[in-house]
């Protein structure tokens, strides 16, 4: 299996990845000297969201995905606001049509 994941740092701001081993990756973000060098400078981080995935390269291309989006569409993710993702889209032509408005 394989894993992307969100992980929400001291300054509040997000971090996305992808591993194999999501405990082990965790540990590398909280304690070790593997961890990214942007969550190392912004230390305690907690685990927000994850997903798993078959194979490494679903889990890195949905990782690439979630990097591009805003703030608050990674929260509707977080918060499991699937039907929220299209209208929070930052381009016009990738959200989805709603005859209420």
């Amino acid at each position: 299996m394989a894993y992307a994941y969100m992980l929400r740092c001291s300054d509040g701001s997000y971090y996305v990845g992808s591993t194999h081993n999501l405990e082990l990756r965790l540990w590398q973000h909280q304690e070790g000297e593997d961890g990214a060098s942007y969550t190392r400078r912004r230390r305690p981080v907690t685990l927000v969201w994850s997903a798993e995935f078959e194979h490494i390269g679903a889990a890195f291309a949905f990782e690439k995905q979630v990097q591009g989006w805003s703030r608050r569409k990674r929260e509707a993710l977080m918060r499991g606001d699937y039907d929220d993702l299209p209208e929070l889209a930052s381009r016009p032509t990738a959200r989805k049509d709603h005859p209420e408005q």
